[in-house]
């Protein structure tokens, strides 16, 4: 993990986790698994985990309601990013956004391409801000995520990285 880090106790944040296909289910699901495993042995609480298919309009409804819910701080997607006729996730989410986070998707195409190349291109992934909720659509890729959460998400979602981070700033989200 990249960063530099203060002695200040670690604050765990409150992670909803959703998984968008249209063919994978809880035992076919390693993407949503892995990022919900993750974010548990970094001590972080996944307070919510779902699969929904890849529609517009069944995605705003759960993207919404944490969105809407004080108790999540961090929303984490998995799928629904790339450019197929099906792929969904960015023309349901990024209406909801306040803010989008531009440098996410910027860092994490950067990222991927160690691994795989100009493919990289075809990934939608972005991060932003909605109602004070942090959210960022992944690619379905395990190797997608694990690369997202291991160089990004990891430091970023955990308070004692300097020279500053995501979870230091959940406190003034909401601010206007």
């Amino acid at each position: 993990m990249s960063g530099h880090f203060t002695e200040q106790p670690f604050l765990p944040l409150r992670i909803a986790n959703l998984t968008v296909s249209d063919s994978r289910g809880a035992d076919e699901d390693s993407s949503g698994k892995l990022l919900k495993d993750s974010a548990e042995s970094a001590g972080h609480e996944v307070v919510a985990k779902e699969i929904v298919r890849d529609d517009v309009y069944p995605l705003r409804a759960v993207f919404s309601r944490w969105i809407a819910d004080p108790e999540v701080h961090v929303i984490l997607s998995t799928g629904g990013t790339g450019v197929t006729g099906r792929d969904s996730t960015p023309e349901a989410v990024l209406p909801l956004l306040d803010k989008v986070v531009e440098g996410f998707g910027e860092l994490f195409r950067q990222l991927s391409f160690a691994d795989i190349g100009a493919s990289t291109l075809q990934s939608r992934a972005f991060g932003g801000l909605a109602n004070g909720t942090f959210v960022f659509c992944l690619p379905g890729s395990t190797g997608a995520c694990r690369t997202a959460w291991e160089q990004i998400l990891l430091p970023q979602l955990d308070i004692r990285t300097r020279p500053c981070n995501f979870a230091q700033l959940i406190p003034r989200l909401r601010e206007r």
